[in-house]
């Protein structure tokens, strides 16, 4: 299939184009290499598919590396540029990953927020309206969860007390896909990423901060004084669900479907919302344990309280991915912290 990967200079965008290159689909991949984070990283992981230019903005490049691989550096909210690549390319699928992620950030940098994760994406709902495509899979988050306490998250949940921007983003395109899929017929399926790690992380998240504060000898921020949980799932577990959900287009649920009791996780349209986690959440401090024993160094923590906007617990209920799409995580928290030093060594030439 040819298949477009919305933020393929990011971190689960670039793994996942490295899965679908492997197994023979052409891939356009799409960035706007925003200076979020050190902008050096969205270059390398984009060298590693063989795509070496200088970016020149809308040009599509070809991979040096990659006969089936083009790369094209284009913002989302680029309403006039964006329905061009999509009457050009015609797309069979396409996999939204690119967003302006973080929870922090989002308090002091809301409108980032509104101008990617929601006019950007009501544009890519427009071109797959306007140049149809059999399947869009769309990232949401574990954030839309928000104050809801019952644990494991369930997609049969409500999701309706965000508390940040960026959940709020999340759960507004979950809302967007849905009433695009109702209205258009669009095969949409939305998945709930939960705590991804692993190699080409990005480098505002837990893991990649821990590593660096360790090595560097700096003091470790550990928020809510350490009593927290998350479902952290490694990053080939979160690629091979993606690429099953991918191969199972929705249909519309008939059968499950009452109007007089609605389920969150049941539509009449041709979508579906699913969790995508390890559905084993470890303690924070756990977390740091595992890698103090791959460095072979203590870390210096700092206890601080919980933050604007975090959740205290994240676990995901996987048991409707894993029953549809046969998903089952088999990476544990040692193994993926080992391979993500791993690389953070070789990327940064560091010997300890």
């Amino acid at each position: 299939m040819k298949i477009l990967v919305t933020g393929s200079a990011g971190f689960i965008g670039f793994h996942l184009t490295g899965r679908l290159l492997q197994e023979g689909h052409e891939v356009v991949g799409l960035d706007s290499i925003t200076d979020y984070y050190e902008v050096q990283l969205k270059h390398d992981r984009l060298a590693e598919h063989g795509i070496l230019a200088e970016l020149p903005y809308n040009s599509l490049l070809q991979s040096v590396s990659f006969h089936n691989y083009r790369f094209i550096r284009l913002k989302l909210e680029e309403r006039e540029l964006l329905p061009t690549l999509f009457a050009e390319e015609k797309f069979d699928m396409v996999v939204h990953l690119a967003a302006q992620a973080g929870i922090r950030y989002s308090i002091s940098n809301p409108q980032a927020y509104i101008d990617s994760n929601i006019l950007g994406f009501a544009n890519l709902l427009e071109c797959c309206r306007h140049y149809p495509v059999k399947h869009l899979v769309f990232a949401s988050s574990s954030s839309v969860y928000g104050l809801n306490g019952a644990v494991p998250f369930s997609t049969h949940h409500s999701t309706d007390h965000p508390i940040s921007l960026y959940a709020a983003s999340k759960k507004s395109n979950e809302l967007m896909a849905h009433t695009y899929s109702h209205l258009f017929g669009i095969p949409v399926t939305g998945l709930r990423f939960f705590t991804v790690y692993g190699p080409w992380g990005r480098p505002d998240m837990a893991l990649f901060l821990f590593t660096r504060a360790i090595i560097e000898g700096k003091p470790l921020q550990v928020f809510n004084h350490g009593e927290m949980y998350r479902d952290f799932t490694y990053v080939d577990d979160i690629v091979t669900g993606v690429m099953k959900v991918m191969q199972q287009p929705p249909a519309a649920d008939h059968v499950n479907w009452d109007a007089q009791h609605p389920d969150p996780a049941v539509s009449s349209a041709p979508y579906r919302i699913y969790n995508i986690g390890n559905n084993k959440p470890v303690k924070l401090l756990d977390f740091v344990e595992a890698i103090e024993a791959e460095l072979k160094m203590k870390a210096n923590k700092t206890f601080l309280p919980l933050q604007p906007g975090d959740v205290v617990a994240t676990h995901a209920d996987v048991s409707d991915l894993m029953r549809d799409t046969g998903y089952q995580p088999a990476t544990n928290i040692r193994d993926g912290v080992q391979q993500f030093i791993h690389w953070y060594k070789k990327y940064y030439q560091i010997t300890l």
